[in-house]
């Protein structure tokens, strides 16, 4: 009786908490918030004051004064500050629910398969704190598999390569459970990374790291070919110290990105090399899919086709797959708990 009262009361959730961005998903809505994982705190003695989350708190990177601080407290895809993800956890739901504090939802959390028994319950904890009732986890790559649509459960070679914001994660899935995977700390934040280096090394020119993003996502190719695309980019010089302009090429982006992609190309063969032998045969036919906000890399599945040998496909919505798949797991939780971790 008690459980049906909560349902009435709360409704369940999904959350993809990223290093980059927070989905949720909401039960018989789908996914109804994308925001960034950030937090805007102010520090007062010992006293952290939470002043902004998401969108707001993104806005105030890099320009906030000494008493304020805009952090992401998800580094690499694990927590980095517990209390700070607690609180962006809680906002999240309040603001999903309308800001009601007696709901207790159900919570699925999706995290990166390579973390630790500690890092797993540093997530169950901080979402319990933020008032779960209960708590499953499901790792990323098999959410961002059921979110893409391959058949998870059924008994051939599902290959998905998932490029989040912190974390690469690379696996095959065969009977609802996972293989072979491997997840490296290289994604979207180290090609960001990498680029913001490259401007500074070459042209001794500062850039943030939403510039170094909107480089990414304009003219980022790994692939380029002639014409190259250009586009203008302002920072300080290191040398005058006053702001500057210059013009970029693709081509230089590709050369400033080039060694993380090669990490991701090596992972991806690491994983190719690892799986038995039946399921590798499936997979010459059934090919690679890409999921997360890197899979949208200009040519990048071409490349990984042209190393691999294997047809590489992108999934139809690849930043929210992770959100999507988390969300089905919820919707049919009796039929696919034997996704999730167990034993936490």
């Amino acid at each position: 009786m008690i459980s049906k009262l909560f349902s009435w009361f709360s409704k369940d959730l999904a959350i993809d908490l990223g290093t980059a961005n927070t989905l949720i998903y909401l039960k018989g809505k789908g996914i109804i918030l994308t925001e960034p994982s950030v937090v805007a705190i102010k520090e007062d003695g010992k006293l952290k004051k939470v002043i902004a989350v998401g969108d707001d708190a993104k806005k105030m990177v890099g320009k906030t004064p000494g008493s304020i601080k805009a952090i992401r407290p998800l580094k690499e895809g694990v927590i980095a500050d517990f209390e700070v993800t607690e609180a962006m956890i809680r906002y999240f739901i309040q603001k999903v629910h309308n800001r009601g504090y007696l709901v207790k939802p159900r919570i699925i959390i999706s995290i990166p398969s390579g973390t630790t028994q500690v890092e797993r319950r540093a997530v169950k904890e901080s979402a319990e704190s933020a008032g779960a009732r209960e708590v499953y986890l499901i790792e990323e790559p098999m959410a961002a598999a059921i979110g893409a649509g391959l058949p998870v459960t059924e008994p051939i070679a599902n290959m998905i390569v998932d490029i989040g914001g912190g974390t690469t994660e690379v696996a095959v899935i065969s009977l609802g459970g996972i293989v072979v995977s491997h997840s490296i700390k290289v994604a979207g934040d180290k090609l960001d990374e990498a680029i913001l280096q490259y401007i500074k090394r070459k042209y001794n020119l500062l850039i943030g790291e939403s510039t170094a993003e909107q480089i990414k996502i304009q003219i980022g190719n790994v692939l380029p070919e002639e014409p190259y695309e250009t586009m203008e980019i302002k920072g300080r010089d290191l040398v005058t110290g006053v702001p500057k302009t210059i013009t970029i090429t693709s081509k230089e982006i590709q050369e400033a990105i080039k060694e993380p992609v090669d990490l991701i190309l090596q992972v991806i063969k690491q994983v190719l090399e690892d799986t038995p032998p039946e399921l590798a045969a499936d997979m010459v036919d059934r090919g690679i899919t890409l999921s997360g906000g890197g899979a949208l890399l200009k040519n990048l599945d071409r490349l990984i086709q042209k190393e691999t040998g294997l047809n590489v496909c992108i999934a139809e919505d690849p930043l929210t797959c992770v959100a999507l798949g988390a969300g089905k797991a919820l919707d049919e939780i009796d039929r696919l708990k034997e996704v999730m971790i167990e034993n936490i």
